[in-house]
Formats: C-alpha cells, sequence, structure tokens
C-alpha cells in the first residue's frame, strides 16, 4: 500500500475520532478514543486475524493469519511513523506508514477491510459502505461494561435503505472489545448472522 492510500484511508475513517457533544454516540467515543502518541519502541503488537466469507472473486479468506503493528523510521524524513504488517500463510504485506501522533491504524485497516469485502461479496459500491460504517460509528451503537471491560456493538445496515440488495450484510454487526479506552483495541468482529455468513475477527494476543 502506497503513503498516500495509506493516508487515505487514514483521513476517511480516523476523522471520526474528533469529539462531538451527543450522548448517542458513547459507543462510537469508546472506539475512537485518543491512543496516541504511541510510543512502541522496539514493541510489537500483534493480532490473531480471520476472515471467513463464500467463495468469491477477489475475496480473501483468511486462516491463522497475523496483523502487527510496529514502530518504524520514515526514510523520508527519519521521523517514527506506524506500520501495519498482514501476513496470512506464505503472503506478507506492509500497509503504512501512519503517523504515531493519535489514532489506531489496526483499527483502520479493520473498518477499510470490512468495507472492501463487503463490496466484494455484495457487489455494492464501497464508497457507500464506508459512509454507512462511519454514520453507524459516528451516531450510534450501544455499549456494555462488565468487570473492567467495555463492548461496543453496532449494526450499520439494520435500517439502510437498501438492505433488501444486501445479500445478508443488513445483518453485518460489528463488536469492540476494550479495557482501558487507551490501551489498543482487545478484539475487533464484523459478522453477518445470515447468509454469506462474513466473519472477520482480530484478536490481540
Amino acid at each position: 500500500m502506497t503513503k498516500a492510500f495509506a493516508v487515505a484511508l487514514w483521513l476517511g475513517f480516523a476523522a471520526l475520532a474528533a469529539p462531538h457533544p451527543s450522548d448517542a454516540a458513547e459507543a462510537g467515543d469508546a472506539v475512537f478514543a485518543e491512543r496516541g502518541p504511541w510510543n512502541l519502541g522496539d514493541t510489537v503488537l500483534e493480532w490473531e486475524m480471520t476472515v471467513e466469507g463464500p467463495e468469491a472473486q477477489g475475496f480473501q479468506p483468511t486462516a491463522d493469519g497475523r496483523l502487527t503493528l510496529a514502530q518504524a523510521i520514515d526514510p523520508s524524513d527519519q521521523q517514527p511513523v506506524l506500520e501495519v504488517t498482514r501476513q496470512s500463510q506464505n503472503h506478507s504485506r506492509k500497509i503504512g506508514p501512519f503517523p504515531i501522533s493519535a489514532g489506531d491504524p489496526v483499527l483502520v485497516f479493520f473498518l477499510e477491510q470490512t468495507a472492501r469485502d463487503m463490496s466484494t461479496l455484495t457487489g455494492g459500491s464501497p464508497h457507500y459502505i464506508r459512509n454507512r460504517l462511519k454514520d453507524a460509528l459516528f451516531r450510534g451503537g450501544q455499549i456494555r461494561q462488565e468487570g473492567g471491560v467495555t463492548t461496543a456493538t453496532f449494526e450499520p445496515f439494520s435500517e439502510d435503505p437498501n438492505a433488501a440488495r444486501m445479500n445478508g450484510f443488513q445483518t453485518l454487526k460489528l463488536t469492540f472489545v476494550m479495557e482501558d479506552p487507551s490501551d489498543p483495541i482487545r478484539e475487533m468482529r464484523a459478522e453477518t448472522r445470515d447468509m454469506p455468513g462474513y466473519r472477520s475477527q482480530l484478536v490481540l494476543q
């Protein structure tokens, strides 16, 4: 992924982290809590990655995959940046760089992958899907706190006017499991209740 594209993803999704006054967006506030500036040093954070769904051209299921977040030096200006690496079977792909100042590159990756997978499996517009995800995360959702763990859930397409054409993705549910809001998100999950049986999951190791 080019630096320009990584920045475009950042601007598209990370802009949701901006504060706003609505109490109805408490779940979104928890998901987009400030987690920067990041100072990972030599520490590499790793998420176990699973992607399941029906066979379709362009769709890439992943079993026993890994997603890592590490700090690196941008050769263009010698400043620290963040890099995400996706590893699956014999394939490895770096994504970034992302700024260390704020936001969560793994969250950005997860949302973008969900939008792209849904577009691939339904034939829908990725631009429309991204906007619906943004709207759901910004305006609503449900939040539950239990035993020091916060769980935020969203159903972006449950009342969408185009739900009948979404081939089961109208039941898509996003789940985020967190502890301290400033820490990396422990688990991110996107799954449908109905066919096509899509599930994408990242679990912090």
